[in-house]
């Protein structure tokens, strides 16, 4: 045979007049794999050698002993060649990560991208060249990482990016794209946010914080210590940093309802000139505790149950409303005590009970069941 055809694969040309030696490509899953079939005098495959090219070898790697199975076994090249495919779509399937291997064209496109951007702004790459990490400065001089996951067919493909911020990232890609323009849209984005990060550390920097326990640059909730057992929890928009934002006040009755009134009162002062922080002191007609002039330890007042201040990633929100008590506990660990009380009773999503310490009347919302 001159050459031949398989299943619209490429042709495999016999490179000498002994027809010994054949060269051609392979078509999987809409890629082309380079390949060679060297055959001895007598033209039959039990001698037969396979040359692959790296790509190939790549996805063959663990199945060699199948494959000189087949080439043993198989009646003639073209058996051969219709059984190695065969392989290669099953394995594959089974190893998704081997799916697509990028053309040499793949490497050299994203050196030169990257030395247009500038190595400098990368923070890592792993093995394959497949996934990196670049790092961004905002004006506020914050730091910042995007995570950019190229495609095989890059930069054909859209790649996958990813941050840490508090809304969606949206990037625009076309096939010239490049991870210059890419990054340039990131900066835009991170210019967006400025305002709205400004806002949260400098509550940051004046307040306690309670929760979240380590905040990150896509938490849009702080939990503000106020005093003992007291606070307030807000939640910012990060695309309205500066306006009123949402504000839930937690902690004794007794405490809490003279600052949700003066917080219904004075709503109507709030100015988006002003910072949050400012405005949220002149609303509430307080002064936050600062790290400057007070410890932690006066706000972290651990759970009267189960004696842990953090409890997974929830801390002590519910309090006992008698004024001579206060004592906080878990929502979880309030819940568990009252319902194994004979006396407490339900109602609706509430739960009544005695406080454990000093047995005046106490509620608690029913635990959500988990599923």
């Amino acid at each position: 045979m001159e050459g031949f055809l398989v299943k619209d694969n490429p042709l495999l040309l016999p490179l000498n007049k002994e027809k010994t030696v054949y060269d051609g490509f392979i078509s999987v899953q809409e890629r082309d794999f380079r390949l060679r079939i060297e055959l001895p005098a007598d033209r039959k495959l039990t001698g037969a050698r396979l040359h692959c090219c790296w790509q190939l070898k790549h996805l063959l790697r663990g199945f060699e002993h199948v494959v000189k199975q087949r080439l043993r076994r198989s009646a003639d090249l073209i058996a051969f060649i219709l059984e190695l495919k065969t392989i290669l779509e099953v394995n594959l399937k089974q190893l998704p990560e081997f799916c697509s291997v990028p053309q040499p064209q793949y490497y050299s496109q994203l050196i030169d991208e990257m030395e247009t951007l500038g190595w400098s702004k990368l923070l890592f790459i792993d093995a394959d060249f497949r996934t990196l990490k670049l790092k961004a400065e905002d004006s506020s001089g914050r730091e910042h990482g995007l995570t950019v996951k190229l495609k095989s067919k890059h930069p054909t493909e859209a790649p996958e990016c990813s941050a840490n911020l508090p809304v969606p990232l949206v990037i625009s890609w076309t096939p010239q794209s490049t991870l210059e323009l890419l990054y340039n849209q990131f900066l835009l984005v991170l210019e967006s946010l400025t305002k709205f990060w400004d806002v949260l550390d400098e509550i940051d920097n004046k307040t306690w914080i309670l929760e979240p326990e380590k905040p990150s640059r896509s938490d849009t909730m702080r939990r503000i210590a106020i005093g003992t057992n007291v606070s307030i929890r807000v939640e910012l928009d990060p695309r309205h940093p500066e306006m009123l934002p949402e504000c839930c006040l937690l902690g004794a009755e007794h405490v809490v309802t003279p600052l949700r009134n003066k917080l219904n009162a004075n709503m109507h002062l709030w100015n988006p000139d002003f910072s949050v922080f400012h405005n949220l002191r002149d609303v509430l007609e307080i002064e936050f505790p600062s790290p400057a002039t007070h410890e932690k330890s006066s706000f972290s007042v651990e759970c009267g149950i189960c004696y842990a201040y953090r409890l997974e990633d929830a801390i002590p929100d519910q309090v006992c409303n008698d004024p001579r008590c206060g004592q906080p506990f878990h929502q979880a660990c309030l819940y568990e005590w009252l319902r194994g009380l004979p006396s407490s009773r339900q109602s609706f999503s509430l739960l009544f009970g005695e406080c454990p310490y000093c047995t005046k009347p106490i509620t608690v919302k029913v635990a959500a069941q988990k599923s």
